[in-house]
């Protein structure tokens, strides 16, 4: 899920990446994991993961 707009797009091991192409299109950078067992953030301009603060 996208933290600037909240679009939600499939990762990259999905055949049509449509996170990485929201990015590209947008320049949204950060994108949260939406799976339930799952908790992390991804910056696409820095390529870093990270981990969402615990407000």
């Amino acid at each position: 899920m996208c933290l600037i707009c909240g679009h939600m797009g499939c990762c990259d091991s999905s055949p049509n990446r449509h996170a990485t192409k929201h990015f590209q299109h947008t320049k949204h950078p950060l994108m949260q994991s939406a799976q339930p067992d799952e908790n992390w953030i991804w910056c696409y301009v820095d390529e870093v993961t990270m981990e969402p603060d615990p407000a």
